[in-house]
């Protein structure tokens, strides 16, 4: 299984005793429900000038870093036309602290305007609109929000070929529920059309 490798740093950048080498920074959101070995449910919706289409979704959590906001883990697509089985992909994600990541992606040829936009279809983004058009959030101490967004970007096909009629080519708007552990999202890919992730 891939893992990511995380620079320590050398005993010399160490914080000396009783100096806290984030002070000033807000801690980074946590809770128990969103934890390694965690598995989730649900359906993905992809619409296409087409046809609309539902599939099952399987998510399960790797790894989850929160000083540094990192996770990864798999999700298995279920009834994919053209597929002869389910399609597992390898993802990887970053934790919206305003320590390590904040709203703005500045990747992934996403701009300012598409991650508000994307954002804001979560009603819990909208009490902390006005400070991220403020600062970008920088100021949010999000360590006791009751949603952790979180950004998702597929990295590999694990059981098929790229050969698949499929892409991984955007990347997901997801927020999680630390009440109820609920997930939802909003693929964002300038070339596909909208998918959600319930």
């Amino acid at each position: 299984m891939p893992v990511r490798v995380v620079d320590t740093p050398t005993p010399s950048s160490q914080p000396s005793p009783g100096q806290d080498a984030n002070a000033g920074q807000p801690s980074p959101p946590t809770c128990s429900l969103l934890s390694p070995g965690r598995c989730f449910d649900g359906t993905q919706n992809v619409s296409s000038l087409q046809k609309d289409e539902a599939w099952k979704v399987n998510v399960r959590i790797h790894g989850y870093d929160p000083e540094q906001g990192y996770l990864c883990g798999t999700m298995e697509a279920l009834n994919v036309p053209l597929a002869d089985t389910p399609v597992v992909t390898f993802w990887e994600g970053e934790v919206v602290d305003a320590k390590n990541y904040t709203f703005f992606t500045g990747k992934w040829e996403a701009s300012p305007e598409d991650d508000i936009r994307h954002w804001s279809k979560f009603p819990s983004f909208t009490p902390l609109l006005s400070q991220i058009e403020t600062d970008g959030g920088k100021s949010l101490d999000l360590s006791n929000y009751p949603h952790i967004f979180m950004r998702w970007k597929e990295q590999y096909f694990v059981n098929v070929g790229v050969d698949c009629g499929l892409t991984i080519a955007g990347f997901y708007y997801v927020c999680f529920s630390c009440s109820d552990g609920s997930i939802s999202g909003f693929y964002y890919d300038p070339n596909i059309h909208f998918r959600s992730l319930n």
